[in-house]
């Protein structure tokens, strides 16, 4: 997690009991969370998010009463700092881009781990995303199809090496594995990402994965 003295507090909302209960001993085992409360639809998140003020909802999206795109888009109207992790079976780009379009900044799939689960919320809390692999390749691909990438020189006023750490995001690397690939430490990957992220206007890697695609920067 991230080290901070206050514990992240977690809102789980899932309208089956079992899994809700689940996730609820789960996540009360992992340090540096703390699970304020639980609920079984959207209706009773917006209502509960006033109430418990979160940091970050776990969401599920198909549920009675409201959705889970509907109570992701009302929370982040209200309560715009709140962040939203999805966590859910379904993984087809109906949902996956209605969810991101309504506010979330996670989406997992329900056979995701403790720790895959952990990572997501500390990168929502943090402001950050976080995606499961196949939703990430999901919407590569559906970007890829949807709009031919640019040509010619780089967009934004871009440097060469901003470009070629845009290139490893896309390719899914992690801030490590940069600085490994390109011979230059963490700190200077950093740099670079929070310069390119300037640049282009990109809040996270969600978003620097569908820039690089439209313009041709993928590899």
């Amino acid at each position: 997690m991230t080290g901070d003295a206050v514990s992240t507090r977690i809102l789980i909302v899932d309208d089956q009991t079992v899994v809700r209960e689940g996730l609820v001993l789960l996540l009360e085992l992992l340090p540096g969370i703390e699970v304020a409360g639980a609920c079984g639809d959207g209706e009773q998140a917006v209502a509960l998010v006033g109430e418990l003020r979160p940091d970050v909802v776990l969401m599920d999206l198909r549920m009675p009463r409201m959705d889970g795109v509907e109570a992701t888009r009302r929370i982040k109207e209200a309560h715009p700092e709140v962040g939203i992790v999805v966590l859910t079976t379904y993984a087809d780009d109906d949902s996956i881009f209605a969810a991101l379009r309504a506010g979330a900044r996670g989406y997992l799939t329900k056979d995701a781990g403790a720790d895959e689960i952990a990572r997501a919320v500390d990168a929502v809390r943090g402001g950050a995303s976080q995606l499961d692999p196949a939703v990430q390749r999901r919407l590569v691909e559906a970007v890829a199809a949807g709009e031919r990438p640019r040509r010619g020189g780089l967009p934004d006023g871009l440097t060469r090496r901003e470009a070629e750490v845009l290139t490893l995001i896309a390719q899914g690397r992690s801030n490590a594995e940069i600085a490994g690939d390109l011979f230059i430490s963490e700190a200077t990957v950093k740099t670079h990402i929070n310069n390119l992220f300037a640049k282009a206007n990109l809040r996270d890697r969600a978003q620097a994965v569908t820039y690089a695609y439209r313009n041709g920067l993928t590899g």
